[in-house]
């Protein structure tokens, strides 16, 4: 047996382990690269080591660690509180805000794992709240960023253009980019109806009271009040009786005549109360400040996302130790290690040849068609583990040798394989997985992790062969 092979054979044993005994992966996965790397693939330390995701690292430590800071002084609430008046308390419209945000991030050139630390904490902060879904919330910021990742202007576009360029191939931006936003915006519909949107729709807009969310749907009122994280809590009910607003298509039934003080009672809870903003105190507008820092520090001054976050949560820190003294105890610890494991154990796939050995055995294929469709789906596996960029600069030239007889349309191969490569980033495994893994806060994380598991799975079964019927069949280019 090859070695190669018996690398991919151990990696389906550690997703095997992991999911019947409850281990964490990222551990199993460090025992594995340790054993492979040294019975097999006769690497030392240094050599396993070349694949631990330090920058991913620090990343994952450094943005949980500033936005658990901006959850324990309140600052989470203030933005969510922000963007429910934002989208004037539509909150099935705050899914749709953060694709478009992260999108626009990303299609200005920003790297798509910067788009999506800087937005996800808000979103799935927001999600916490009103009780949707957290892989919606998650899918949707993932999606937005890939949405807009291939702009001309963007940091993949720039790559992937640069990449057909180089190796003499026809290409056209504006295809690639719309081809990448499209697949992501049908997706992201899908997602959206799937995992309860239009149940969000029906609830109709909320008002947000000191804190608390009066008036989904016909609730209001009497009825009942939406208040914390989205849970219905049964309110205390006026003395007398009162006309109940009926629910759509059905008749109220009539009730006795309700003496003033009742009247009044009911008019005064079944009026929403103006809105008040929660407080701007001087840790909140600190923390704030520092967010934008964030957000100027990668997109304009290129700096590091990780290292700016872990810095100015050490400035918040040391300024409001109160505030922050239990943020650390909030980095996710677990989702750091099962990362690093999984990517260090890939690095040593990546080492030992494995990558490749599939690749070229694919490219080898006689049948271009066949050819393509296999190579868009191991660059979507390889891509849920791995750096899409990575994927795509060592896919595309693979590609090369069939592109070259003229069957197949070089514009829509490398469409395919860009989207491919990329879509499939909502796994945990990947960077922007890991970071909507990371963020999501009042989960129970070992769920999350097989909803995202599972998402991502499907995200690998289904769009590779989608994107090569639609784009690669067809001859583009």
């Amino acid at each position: 047996m090859s070695p190669e092979l018996i690398s991919i054979l151990v990696l389906a044993v550690v997703f095997v382990i992991a999911t019947t005994r409850s281990i964490n992966m990222g551990a199993l996965a460090f025992a594995a690269a340790f054993a492979v790397g040294t019975l097999v693939a006769d690497l030392d330390a240094d050599g396993i080591f070349v694949g631990f995701p330090g920058d991913l690292f620090v990343v994952l430590v450094g943005v949980t660690y500033l936005f658990a800071i901006a959850r324990s002084n309140g600052t989470t609430d203030w933005l969510v509180h922000a963007s429910v008046r934002l989208v004037r308390g539509r909150v099935a419209l705050i899914p749709w805000v953060m694709f478009a945000l992260t999108g626009a991030l990303t299609a200005i050139g920003a790297v798509s794992p910067a788009a999506v630390a800087i937005v996800a904490p808000i979103a799935l902060s927001f999600a916490a709240r009103y009780g949707i879904s957290p892989l919606l919330m998650g899918a949707m910021v993932v999606h937005g960023a890939q949405g807009g990742g291939f702009s001309p202007i963007s940091i993949y576009g720039s790559i992937v253009n640069g990449i057909v360029e180089r190796e003499k191939l026809p290409g056209n931006e504006v295809t690639l980019f719309l081809a990448s936003l499209i697949v992501n915006l049908v997706i992201a519909a899908v997602v959206f109806v799937a995992c309860g949107g239009l149940r969000l729709w029906r609830q109709g807009s909320v008002t947000e009271v000191d804190g608390s969310v009066e008036g989904i749907g016909g609730l209001e009122g009497a009825g009942g009040a939406l208040k914390g994280r989205g849970e219905l809590r049964d309110q205390p009910q006026p003395t007398g009786t009162v006309t109940t607003a009926a629910a759509p298509g059905t008749h109220p039934s009539p009730s006795p005549t309700p003496s003033p003080t009742t009247t009044a009672t009911a008019t005064r809870e079944a009026t929403p109360a103006p809105t008040s903003s929660l407080p701007l105190t001087p840790p909140r507008i600190a923390t704030l400040l520092s967010l934008v820092a964030l957000v100027v520090a990668v997109l304009v001054l290129d700096l590091d996302a990780g290292l700016t976050a872990i810095t100015l949560a050490v400035v918040l820190s040391a300024i409001w130790p109160d505030d922050s003294r239990k943020a650390v105890g909030e980095i996710a610890w677990p989702t750091v290690l099962l990362i690093c494991g999984v990517l260090t154990y890939v690095g040593v796939l990546d080492e030992m040849g494995t990558i490749t050995w599939a690749g070229e055995g694919v490219g080898g294929i006689g049948v271009p068609l066949l050819a393509a469709v296999l190579l868009c789906y191991i660059g979507a596996i390889v891509s849920a583990f791995a750096s899409s960029v990575g994927i795509m600069g060592a896919l595309i030239p693979l590609a090369v040798p069939f592109l070259a007889q003229g069957e197949i349309g070089a514009v829509g191969m490398v469409a395919a394989l860009a989207v491919s490569a990329t879509v499939v980033d909502v796994s945990p495994f990947s960077t922007n997985g890991a970071l909507v893994l990371a963020a999501a806060p009042d989960v129970d994380r070992e769920r999350f992790f097989r909803q995202l598991m599972v998402y991502g799975g499907i995200v690998v079964a289904v769009v590779p062969a989608v994107v090569w019927l639609l784009m690669v069949v067809p001859g583009w280019g």
